[in-house]
């Protein structure tokens, strides 16, 4: 199944907001109703015809195994367009197709692979590595329109498992719920769910350097990572011999996060876990944002640490976003304050033990315990807020996420710094924001912040937007902050990671590129910019 063309995830599951929430963002934003123009269906979206070249889509052909791996019909190019930011979706309600490929290749193997980057490197076709589309950042927008989208879907196997070094091989195509079944097969899980986890693929979680909501427990994706496989216009690195190596620069790392400007990922060697034998989730109330911060960072530090971790505003926690089933109910019981939400899997016997130290942790710092209400509402809603981002944008509604992270004294300055930028611009744009944020990711010295951004959508969303990321950026920047925790850079993010890093290490990764990538195939703008 494919996603939907112009939103998120399954058609079936979209579901309009209530009547009351409507009531409340015009009440509160003044959200009117979205003017209709532009594509209503995906037959009405106008598709120019290719450009690509009779030759080189035989090449192309020859080198993915047959010509039916290599699609130029309007449809295909369209769901290959652009990912899923809320810029990316408006421009698509409205018939917008500029950044369309040419042609969708479907590759069967490593092999493969190869044999198409040489086909484009010959035609001088561009190549967006694409798995399941999940970018928000602008990651499958190249800066060239001759381009070709290379699908790994065709690639979707566990290749390998090693019971005893607890270890398995799996084909970047995979999709994350795919993995998960194949591995809980044999009695093991990956323990990686980020919110994009129904429609996201391995290879995606790699090039991206993706952390999921299970991070507290089982760590970040590059945590589980020991190997790569990358195919490259000049031919393949493997890396990851051992779980550990003194062998010079881990060239793991140098892959990870590298979005596909240095080649295509083939398969990824992950560490893996035994099935967890309990899973249990609860609620936890804050007087403020600021003592529940000083607890997560209590049990961060000194544990014992849940699998599961996070941390809602006031904002976030009055308007229920902790909870996206629950949208608008308000906080539950009446509460003020913030929620937060632990998570404990493992044995029966490890969960009791850490629930019980933790709480006394939480407790003696000013949490109160609300029960598993909370948490087995969060547990259920997790990957609705995608969903409630539609329904959001055709009541009028603008809404946009993003996410930073920084060191334990550096957050609540960058907190309000955000804050502070997102608010400012966007009212003086004349779309009032509401602002919520929360902490989902959390280590021994610092923490990640993820804010949500909903206004009135106003004669231009996607410039008031554009102007309000800029203003965010910058404070981020600013308030020493990195300019992405798990989202990644493409382009939206480009030009400050270029400053975070500074000169001379961008420098350094463009030699990195040109040495696997001489002709600056492989999506070009993202991440570096072209030279």
């Amino acid at each position: 199944m494919d996603m939907l063309w112009n939103g998120w995830g399954d058609p079936a599951k979209a579901a309009p907001l209530p009547g009351e929430v409507t009531g409340l963002l015009r009440d509160m934003l003044g959200v009117k109703p979205p003017r209709v123009s532009g594509a209503a269906e995906l037959e009405d979206v106008s598709v120019p015809g290719t450009t690509a070249e009779p030759a080189a889509l035989r090449a192309l052909a020859e080198a993915a195994g047959g010509e039916e791996h290599v699609r130029t019909d309007a449809e295909s190019r369209i769901r290959h367009t652009r990912g899923k930011s809320t810029p990316d979706l408006l421009r698509m309600r409205a018939g917008d197709v500029t950044d369309i490929p040419q042609a969708v290749v479907l590759p069967g193997s490593h092999d493969e692979v190869l044999a198409v980057l040489r086909a484009c490197a010959a035609h001088r076709l561009a190549v967006v590595p694409f798995g399941g589309g999940t970018s928000v950042v602008g990651g499958l927008a190249p800066r060239r329109r001759d381009f070709v989208a290379l699908d790994l879907r065709r690639m979707n196997a566990l290749l390998e498992l090693d019971p005893v070094s607890r270890t398995a091989v799996l084909q970047p195509g995979l999709r994350a719920p795919e993995a998960e079944a194949l591995l809980a097969a044999e009695g093991f899980t990956l323990g990686h769910f980020p919110q994009s986890f129904e429609w996201a693929t391995i290879g995606g979680f790699a090039a991206a350097r993706s952390s999921g909501q299970a991070s507290a427990g089982y760590g970040r994706f590059d945590d589980m990572v020991l190997g790569l496989t990358l195919a490259t216009p000049r031919g393949t690195v493997e890396t990851g011999r051992a779980p550990r190596s003194a062998a010079g620069p881990d060239l793991r790392q140098l892959i990870l996060g590298s979005e596909g400007a240095f080649g295509v990922i083939t398969s990824v060697t992950v560490r893996i876990r035994p099935l967890p034998e309990r899973c249990h989730y609860e609620g936890w109330r804050f007087p403020s944002f600021e003592e529940g911060t000083a607890a997560l960072r209590r049990l961060a530090q000194d544990g014992p640490r849940p699998t599961v971790l996070r941390l809602s505003d006031e904002t976030e926690t009055f308007i229920g976003l902790a909870q996206p089933d629950e949208i608008g109910a308000g906080p539950s019981g009446g509460d003020a304050g913030c929620l937060a939400i632990t998570g404990y899997e493992g044995t029966a016997e490890d969960v009791a033990h850490r629930r019980e130290r933790a709480a006394a942790v939480l407790e003696a710092c000013g949490g109160t315990p609300a029960g598993t209400g909370p948490g087995e509402r969060w547990a259920h809603g997790r990957y609705s807020a995608p969903y409630l981002r539609d329904a959001l944008l055709d009541t009028g509604a603008f809404a946009e996420t993003l996410e930073t992270a920084a060191f334990w004294s550096r957050l609540p300055g960058l907190y309000a710094a955000v804050r502070g930028a997102l608010t400012d611009t966007l009212t003086r744009a004349g779309t009032p924001p509401l602002v919520m944020c929360h902490i989902s990711h959390v280590y021994e010295n610092g923490a990640s912040l993820y804010f949500t951004v909903v206004s009135a959508q106003g004669d231009d969303p996607v410039a008031h937007w554009e102007q309000a990321k800029h203003a965010a950026n910058e404070a981020v920047l600013a308030a020493g902050g990195t300019i992405s925790h798990h989202h990644g850079v493409g382009t939206d993010h480009r030009d400050w990671y270029v400053r975070e890093a500074g000169p001379l290490a961008v420098d350094a990764l463009r030699a990195v590129k040109h040495g696997l990538d001489p002709e600056g195939l492989l999506n070009p703008g993202i991440l570096l910019p072209v030279d």
